[in-house]
């Protein structure tokens, strides 16, 4: 990206009543962005939206001012940028119509051809939502996913100082400038992050963290990710902000369950009830509903994490499935010795750890 594109998106960012989904329309209909201020009003003006505050806007030289201020402080301090065109632009992301114009990138980030997966939940993280935050990632070490959270206290930095204790890549998504860091307490995490993964943020170094801007920032870690999976969450929180806009870009939702009783776990709960997020129990189950495939050596990782947690019932059943393919619910009743309403539940309960799968014709077999 030459200095006067540069300089021309920045500006586009910055016009008040022009967003990302104006700018791309803009950019569309132009051709590029420094096309947009080169076009004449007329033209201009024949774009479905752009109105007199818009145009005015296009035409005010302080926004020009503003956008070659930022731009010399991006050349001057060596930050990379992703344009929403540009190849190294997060995939998923080029598929959210509001997704940012421009981000700005440090550390050692590389998308190319992985998988992406957004962890986030409550920054009053308990006991059992750390634990939770430990053993996800360690069982998902053999896909070596690429970990994308916010950064901020709780979940968020209890999955990337996992990911870097593991080995894989993890993304901080900031809602201010990339020459800050909140909260300031995890600076002294920077250096690992950088160098496992890094931040990305779409917005300026004159940016600071408002409150506005973290529920902006929400839709780059839902938009950027395959998946968006929520440890923990009270009844209200930018968790539950996060999981919803994930939805909104038809991407898969998780949520871990908990206690009904438990303030940190109602979110969550409240997710799987109201059939906005798969409920799971382990990395398993995460692998099982997006496909994903394995080597042989993850599978072997996976498969050992869950027959660990399998029941004697379920076991039971799990082995004779195994051994005997495809087999229909009262067959597995009978030849199992097991009641048929047990049978059923018992299914149910391993479809969701994700060690058989249903079939057309009532039957089932062990993955």
């Amino acid at each position: 990206m030459t200095i006067n594109e540069l300089v021309a998106v920045l500006r586009l960012q910055c016009i008040p009543n022009i967003g990302d989904v104006t700018a791309k329309k803009l950019i569309a209909h132009c051709g590029s962005p420094t096309a947009v201020f080169a076009d004449k009003r007329k033209q201009l003006e024949k774009i479905d939206g752009i109105g007199t505050i818009t145009l005015r806007g296009l035409q005010d030289a302080k926004y020009h001012k503003m956008a070659e201020a930022e731009a010399k402080y991006v050349q001057d301090n060596g930050i990379a940028l992703s344009y929403y065109l540009d190849e190294a632009y997060p995939e998923y992301l080029k598929h959210c119509v509001d997704g940012p114009l421009l981000l700005f990138k440090r550390g050692n980030i590389d998308l190319n051809g992985r998988k992406i997966i957004s962890i986030v939940g409550t920054r009053k993280v308990t006991s059992y939502g750390i634990a939770l935050c430990e053993r996800l990632i360690s069982d998902l070490v053999p896909l070596d996913p690429i970990i994308v959270s916010g950064y901020a206290y709780g979940v968020d930095i209890c999955v990337q100082k996992a990911a870097i204790k593991h080995g894989l890549q993890t993304i901080g998504c900031l809602a201010h400038g990339l020459n800050q860091t909140y909260p300031k307490a995890h600076s002294k995490f920077n250096t690992a992050v950088e160098a496992n993964g890094g931040f990305l943020t779409e917005f300026w170094s004159t940016s600071t963290p408002e409150r506005e801007h973290f529920l902006k920032r929400n839709r780059i870690i839902a938009g950027m990710a395959e998946a968006t999976v929520v440890i923990e969450s009270a009844e209200k929180g930018g968790s539950l902000v996060t999981a919803d806009i994930a939805n909104s870009y038809s991407r898969e939702v998780f949520a871990f369950p908990g206690r009904a009783q438990d303030t940190y776990s109602i979110g969550c709960n409240n997710l799987i009830k109201q059939q906005k997020a798969h409920m799971i129990t382990q990395a398993a189950d995460l692998v099982f509903m997006l496909g994903w495939e394995l080597d042989t050596t993850a599978e072997k990782g996976i498969q050992k994490q869950l027959f660990v947690s399998l029941e004697k019932t379920e076991k039971t059943i799990y082995d004779y499935l195994h051994t005997q393919g495809k087999q229909q619910l009262d067959s597995i009743a009978l030849e199992c010795k097991i009641p048929i309403f047990k049978v059923s539940s018992t299914l149910l309960n391993m479809e969701m750890k994700g060690v058989v799968r249903p079939l057309p014709g009532k039957l089932f077999e062990a993955i």
